[in-house]
């Protein structure tokens, strides 16, 4: 694959050239690639699982630029790349939020300890929940973590008490706009 800027000859290209070229064009570039072959194999399990995600993503990302506040969010998000509000919308439906750095430091089990996560999405967290368990299973407490100013760091707040803490569980859950969940546990 080759990007071409600038040249009077390919500029505004697109299509197939005797059928071993492709010309596109992504935002003021021209793209030029080898033409796809065609292939008699039929495709793995593994390889229709992902088309079929990706069919996903674009009726996602066809429902979003549709309405006027799913267009004006995907739309803010365009970068110096030309990306287009649809890739991004696509790219977002693809990819689940990123939890990482759990900080448990400061949780003792009192009222208003506070665990902090850092969740990052390719977009958007739209929200991220905790969820406290005994050792045996039973549920302590679960609730919102709030983002922080910085936008990447989530705190939740805890607001009962936990007595013993050897070997409860702590769980994060990630949500982005498309509805992606990544869930991370740790045990204490």
């Amino acid at each position: 694959m080759a990007r071409v800027n600038n040249n009077i000859i390919t500029q505004g290209l697109s299509g197939t050239l005797g059928g071993t070229l492709v010309f596109r064009q992504s935002g003021n570039r021209t793209i030029v690639s080898t033409a796809p072959r065609e292939t008699d194999r039929e495709p793995s399990a593994k390889q229709l699982a992902h088309q079929q995600r990706f069919q996903e993503a674009a009726l996602y990302a066809k429902a979003q630029l549709a309405t006027p506040e799913g267009k004006a969010e995907y739309e803010a998000a365009r970068d110096e790349n030309n990306n287009s509000a649809y890739a991004i919308a696509v790219a977002d439906f693809m990819q689940a939020p990123d939890i990482r750095e759990l900080d448990l430091s400061n949780y003792t089990g009192k009222v208003g300890d506070t665990i902090r996560a850092r969740v990052t999405d390719n977009f958007k967290v739209v929200g991220v929940t905790v969820r406290i368990e005994n050792s045996d299973g039973s549920l302590v407490e679960e609730g919102p973590a709030m983002q922080q100013p910085n936008a990447v760091d989530w705190v939740f707040t805890a607001k009962k008490a936990n007595t013993s803490l050897d070997g409860d569980k702590i769980t994060f859950r990630a949500i982005d706009k498309p509805g992606n969940p990544t869930t991370v546990s740790k045990t204490l």
